[in-house]
């Protein structure tokens, strides 16, 4: 098929098919970026990133995506309400070892299709013939709008924090220090939004050693916490069987759904597992490293978020004052508590803030990668301009500039529900669950074949960890429509559900009136029988063209 064909009517009149790259080495072990650049033209695009990250680096940029301890720590107000020490801990082990299983499912398929696309183009490649359009299509929405919600909700929730922790210190009343008001936590939010966008632009060569210092500035900071409220604890340390079995839910929900909706918790800060395919044309390898970096990062996440939470759950104080903190924020309460002293939280919290911010460079990278390759097949609005990189600073500078004007607006969100943090962390893990699950289910409906010869192949545990995957994703979508607690007001309403329904309808509108007649999808070839890629460099059967690799897959300049 000419890469410069209109879509519509092309893929109908096929028969069924599986869409691959070129005759070429698919193994992804390259031993240079050129190598690399080889490797993504052959799946049809032309490089157009510096490939600058190792396996490390992109196990520590997904490890500062999710953020732990800082991603549990901004959330930690849903399992406190929702039942407390149980949720918290035993709810963080539940989810983390399903993620393996979805992160490990998704690093099998991208070690075949290693692009920025991430999931969209693996289920434009892998879906049957009559549905990869638009399956690609609202797999590639829901991938482009998680990111930017995710995005959105790490540097509100980012604005909260800071707030809450400026608050370690009080008026002799004993009152806050600072009693913000709803526009300038906005304001706060906005400064945050633009501090992570320069950092992510004007930083970028140097983005892999910030990576590099979260890791070392967290497990740092990790330990200074744990020594130091397990050795204070002004208040005293709660039992083994409190800290690790304690279970009252507050929300007003039954028992057994309370603690389903405190997953929430764990559920937003291990959302983030298959962002960093959006890296993938940065990376050296990324075939082998970009799989075996998202399974690295959820055991060390693993790890790392018990060796934070569990010290809380020794000095917790009482879980009924916490939930009723105006900030929604118990961590700066808890840490003041166990040390008896602002300036003492105030130390413990500094790692915390100053890793709130990497988080939120971190998934503004992400978020422009992705929008940049979805605009790049001419999937979005103007993509003419959002699929422009900027030769100067090597990045895809107006997709990124499109993605912090939307959560800016999104922002405003907040200033109508103080549930707004509680829509923008729902909206964005049902979008990236969705997105997750689509190529996941096309792989299981077309019996696993297309990873046959993956390079991160999972052998019997592919079908165990792609049905956890699957049911993870059916349970977690409807779940994160719910209120946090009852019973629900105007005001405290999770308005996730809104925000997804919103951007599902702009996509299906934009699909109806353009799409379904010019979206033709990434940049592909056809062949004549339904088969897995190849990973040798044979002759592909039959005489087929080679795709010539393009910016979009309207193959042409708009």
């Amino acid at each position: 098929m000419s890469t410069t064909a209109k879509a519509s009517g092309s893929y109908a009149a096929r028969p069924p098919e599986v869409l691959r790259p070129r005759s070429h080495d698919l193994s992804g072990e390259t031993t240079s970026a050129s190598d690399g650049d080889d490797l993504l033209n052959a799946l049809g695009y032309k490089a157009e990133l510096a490939r600058t990250r190792s396996t490390w680096h992109v196990a520590f940029m997904s490890f500062v995506l999710a953020s732990i301890p800082y991603g549990l720590a901004t959330t930690i107000y849903y399992p406190l309400q929702n039942g407390g020490p149980v949720v918290v801990i035993w709810g963080w082990v539940i989810v983390s070892s399903i993620i393996l299983c979805v992160a490990a499912s998704l690093g099998e398929i991208t070690s075949v299709y290693p692009t920025a696309g991430g999931v969209y183009y693996q289920t434009f490649m892998i879906a049957p013939a009559k549905f990869r359009r638009v399956s690609a299509y609202i797999c590639g929405w829901a991938y482009v709008v998680g990111n930017i919600i995710i995005t959105l909700a790490v540097n509100f929730g980012t604005a909260l924090f800071f707030v809450a922790c400026v608050n370690v210190f009080q008026k002799e009343d004993g009152s806050d220090i600072w009693q913000a008001e709803t526009y300038q936590i906005f304001l706060v939010f906005l400064a945050i939004t633009l501090l992570c966008n320069a950092i992510s632009a004007l930083g970028n060569k140097i983005l892999p050693l910030l990576d590099t210092f979260a890791i070392v500035w967290t497990f740092v900071g990790l330990i200074c916490i744990l020594v130091t409220i397990l050795v204070v604890a002004k208040e005293g340390r709660r039992s083994g069987a409190y800290a690790l079995g304690h279970f009252e839910p507050t929300s007003g929900w039954p028992k057994g759904w309370a603690f389903c909706v405190g997953l929430l918790h764990a559920g937003y800060a291990t959302s983030s597992t298959g962002m960093i395919i959006s890296m993938c044309e940065e990376v050296q390898r990324p075939a082998t490293q970009v799989p075996k970096a998202m399974v690295i990062t959820i055991v060390i996440n693993a790890i790392g978020g018990l060796v934070f939470m569990i010290p809380l759950m020794f000095v917790l104080p009482d879980i009924a004052m916490l939930v009723a903190l105006p900030s929604g924020q118990p961590v700066p309460t808890i840490l003041k508590s166990a040390v008896g002293s602002s300036v003492g939280a105030i130390c413990l919290l500094i790692p915390l803030m100053v890793l709130a911010i990497l988080c939120g460079t971190a998934c503004t990278t992400a978020a422009s990668r992705c929008t940049w390759a979805f605009a790049r097949d001419g999937a979005i609005p103007g993509a003419k301009w959002w699929k422009q990189v900027h030769t100067g600073l090597d990045l895809p500078l107006n997709a990124m500039m499109l993605s912090m004007v939307i959560q800016i607006f999104l922002g405003v969100i907040y200033f109508g529900s103080s549930a707004a943090f509680n829509a923008f962390s729902g909206a964005g893990v049902i979008c990236l669950t969705i997105s997750y699950a689509v190529p996941i289910a096309v792989s299981m409906i077309e019996k696993r074949k297309h990873v046959v010869d993956a390079k991160f192949p999972l052998g019997k545990l592919g079908w165990f960890c792609n049905i956890v995957a699957l049911a993870w994703s059916f349970f977690a979508v409807p779940l994160f429509c719910m209120p946090a607690y009852l019973p629900v007001t105007a005001g405290t309403v999770n308005y996730a559900p809104v925000v997804f329904v919103g951007f599902t309808s702009i996509s299906l509108a934009w699909y109806i009136t353009w799409g379904h007649k010019n979206y033709a999808g990434p940049p592909t070839e056809q062949i004549g029988e339904d088969v897995a890629p190849t990973t040798s460099s044979s002759t592909i059967p039959g005489d087929v063209k080679k795709p010539v690799p393009v910016e979009g897959s309207l193959g042409k300049k708009d």
